[in-house]
């Protein structure tokens, strides 16, 4: 099998195509041929030595894949093989060939590309649970988007659209046409634009009910203060903390002492009637109920044409760099793939 490790710490050129011997599937385990495997900003963190969740040095990054099974392990019905299917993994998902358990690699629906299959799993189980499972959106909430275009912040829209909530999202003027036809009724440019001025302005000065912010430091802070009574605040990454995609120390304590530290104080937000949670999906990957019961619901939505994966780009496995250097130039809207 070939496989993308992170040789090293550092820019997109530490990536590196490796063979290997095909894995045989484990006990409650099914192999995947890939087809397509999915990019997400935590594996850029991991890249640069920035993702405290990271296996050790070198390693295979990776959490979702589609593709087709072809061998199960002990315990898994053996029908299952030839399943076209989607699968969450703990890392090794850049791999053309995953072992992957069972529960969590589900069949996809008849209508999916591989490329929708590999572009749904990490964005769409973040944004819904979110919105829908902690958030509980509904219509008529307003609802804050940081990076709109990006594959967590057109999730979120699409599932937005679906609850009838109203749309504000940031992201830079050249994606706003593409947003604005993609259903969002509010778009700032965070380059020129204070979004925390313009969030006071759109909403008459009463603020947001739902704010997704995977920026951190100040951004953190003012989407809080963003927030209407009983706002809530989802924190779920900290690109500030490495705004030109390097490990910068100076960056790193800036964006800390920006977070909104005296905000978070209990009294404050009893006060002010707000609530943040942080969110972080790796960390639920014992919780299979609470995922797999988002996955059910998402497929769903997926069935009746209220979410559908918004690919940009694919690479093959060759430009691996390539692929991380357009998620960091920001060119990306939607999931970028690679594809073996």
């Amino acid at each position: 099998m070939k496989q993308i490790w992170i040789t090293r710490s550092g820019p997109p050129e530490v990536l590196v195509v490796k063979e290997a011997p095909d894995p045989s599937p484990g006990a409650g385990e099914v192999r995947v041929r890939v087809r397509a495997a999915g990019i997400n900003f935590a594996d850029i963190m991991a890249r640069i030595g920035m993702y405290p969740d990271a296996p050790p040095l070198p390693f295979v990054p990776g959490y979702e894949v589609s593709g087709v099974i072809d061998a199960v392990g002990e315990g898994v019905d053996a029908a299952r093989v030839g399943q076209r299917v989607l699968a969450a993994v703990r890392f090794g998902g850049y791999s053309d060939v995953v072992n992957a358990r069972s529960e969590f690699a589900i069949e996809m629906p008849a209508a999916m590309s591989f490329e929708e299959g590999a572009g749904l799993p990490v964005v769409y189980f973040t944004a819904h649970h979110m919105l829908v499972y902690l958030g509980n959106v509904k219509r008529g909430d307003t609802v804050l988007i940081h990076a709109a275009a990006g594959g967590v912040g057109l999730a979120a829209l699409q599932l937005c659209k679906h609850a009838g909530a109203v749309t504000i999202g940031t992201a830079s003027a050249s994606k706003h046409e593409y947003l604005k036809a993609a259903g969002l009724d509010h778009a700032i440019d965070y380059h020129t634009q204070d979004f925390a001025a313009e969030v006071r302005r759109l909403t008459d000065g009463r603020g947001v009910d739902i704010a997704l912010d995977a920026q951190g430091g100040e951004s953190l802070t003012k989407s809080l203060r963003a927030l209407a009574p009983t706002g809530r605040l989802f924190a779920f990454g900290a690109a500030s903390l490495s705004p030109d995609g390097t490990r910068n120390v100076f960056s790193m304590v800036k964006g800390v002492l920006q977070m909104p530290l005296l905000d978070l104080l209990p009294f404050n937000l009893m006060n002010d009637n707000r609530g943040i949670f942080g969110v972080n999906m790796g960390h639920l990957w014992d919780e299979s109920k609470i995922l797999l019961g988002q996955l059910n619901q998402l497929l769903g939505l997926y069935n009746e044409g209220a979410v559908k994966p918004v690919i940009d780009s694919t690479f093959p496995f060759a430009e691996a760099a390539a692929a991380h250097q357009r998620i960091h130039d920001r060119k990306n809207v939607g999931k970028v793939l690679l594809t073996p």
